[in-house]
């Protein structure tokens, strides 16, 4: 029995996210088809992030165990023939049996995209959130200084989790601005970089970041909402298409 790891892109956008569920095609079963079909025998993949449906990922990571005598390096090659074009396998490789993507220490990084301008670009539509009001920049990035380092996050949690451990650990929080095709319009990212993070928690600090990039909360007050813990003072959810997995990183 050998164990594969494989690092996986999609774009989300036709899918009810990662995990299996009777509403809807998943990630997660995709895989699952494409390599029971290719390996000959069932298999499950463990995925590191459950990603909710419409969110995209570079670098998602999964694991399945297999007893074909295919080598681990060529079953990215194989199976990507095998999904469809928003799908692929950037990489196969075999790791120890007792290897789990969820359990072992990792840095997570997620990206945040907001188009800033006039009018929508229809091309970005499915990857970044539309915003005509003009942002300020500066203004979301003394906010964002709060927010760094290990606090309580639950303000920044979707009330349905079923987590009791709220403390997670921000390593770095960055904001940037890019230019973009529209006039007068721009690219805002918002990129978070941490050990792990809660149930809609960077959506959630997207949307706060938002509301302070508009006027409506000072940087100050987002100090005030991480010690409030407590969801009803953050800003709302930003809309999952904005939202891109970059990548997991494992500890050696």
């Amino acid at each position: 029995m050998k164990r594969i790891r494989l690092t996986v892109a999609y774009d989300g956008t036709n899918y009810c996210g990662w995990q299996i569920q009777p509403n809807g095609i998943t990630i997660e079963a995709v895989l699952n088809d494409a390599l029971t079909g290719l390996l000959g025998e069932p298999i499950r993949v463990i995925g590191a992030s459950r990603t909710d449906s419409g969110v995209h990922a570079l670098g998602n990571v999964a694991v399945f165990d297999m007893e074909a005598s295919i080598p681990p390096e060529r079953i990215s090659y194989a199976l990507n023939r095998r999904l469809p074009e928003d799908i692929v396998i950037v990489k196969s490789e075999q790791v120890p049996q007792g290897w789990h993507p969820r359990y072992c220490n990792s840095t997570k990084t997620y990206a945040y995209h907001i188009l800033n301008a006039p009018v929508p670009d229809p091309t970005k539509r499915l990857t970044s959130y539309f915003v005509s009001y003009r942002l300020d920049i500066e203004a979301m990035r003394q906010a964002a200084e709060y927010l760094v380092g290990e606090h309580n996050f639950a303000s920044f949690c979707n009330i349905k989790t079923n987590t009791e451990d709220m403390v997670r650990t921000v390593y770095d929080l960055q904001i940037s601005e890019h230019p973009c095709c529209i006039e007068e319009g721009r690219e805002i990212v918002i990129l978070i970089r941490g050990n792990g993070f809660l149930y809609n928690m960077v959506r959630i600090i997207a949307g706060t970041l938002l509301r302070v990039g508009r006027g409506f909360y000072t940087p100050q007050q987002v100090e005030n909402i991480l010690k409030a813990q407590n969801r009803q003072e953050a800003g709302v959810t930003a809309p999952p298409q904005g939202l891109t997995l970059v990548n997991i990183q494992y500890e050696q």
